[in-house]
């Protein structure tokens, strides 16, 4: 194909990190992949994202669309939105968890307003904790352009558990 192009993607092995965090509270555990302490995730690296600020019961990811991540028609697949809002929301949660405790996503809606592309820029998702039970939470999220249009928003449900063990 004339115009084939290729992308790399290098990422670091999460279990050592995850461990890692169980030890800590989520408020910790997030802060301290902010500050470099521990590798982000793979899923962050292979969609181009970050978390970028964070505290209690709030979470801010940023990221900047490629036309990796378009879709037959030609702008970003609304699953990028979707991904984004869903780890700044799903974050937004891990920071009101105590040491012991994990979540995983049970429920997401989201609502895409604008189309996203190239021509869109670095974007920003803001979360904010809803409610944060002993076996529940709920999150909302927004995503906005550099020029702070909405691009997207949403909710989740999350169930709050205690920690598995990984392997």
């Amino acid at each position: 194909m004339e115009n084939h192009r290729t992308r790399t993607i290098h990422w670091n092995d999460p279990i050592p990190a995850a461990q890692a965090g169980m030890q800590m509270s989520g408020l910790d555990y997030i802060r301290q992949m902010i500050e470099g302490k521990f590798p982000p995730p793979p899923i962050a690296e292979t969609l181009g994202f970050t978390i970028v600020e964070v505290a209690e019961g709030y979470a801010v990811f940023e990221g900047t669309p490629g036309e990796y991540l378009y879709n037959p028609i030609g702008v970003v697949h609304g699953g990028w939105a979707a991904t984004l809002l869903d780890s700044a929301m799903g974050c937004a949660v891990h920071t009101t968890l105590e040491q012991g405790m994990i979540y995983t996503t049970l429920q997401i809606n989201i609502n895409l307003v604008r189309p996203i592309s190239l021509h869109t820029g670095k974007v920003r998702c803001e979360a904010t904790v809803i409610h944060s039970g002993r076996r529940s939470a709920t999150a909302e999220g927004k995503l906005f352009d550099e020029n702070s249009k909405l691009l997207a928003h949403g909710s989740t449900t999350c169930i709050v558990m205690p920690l598995p063990s990984i392997e």
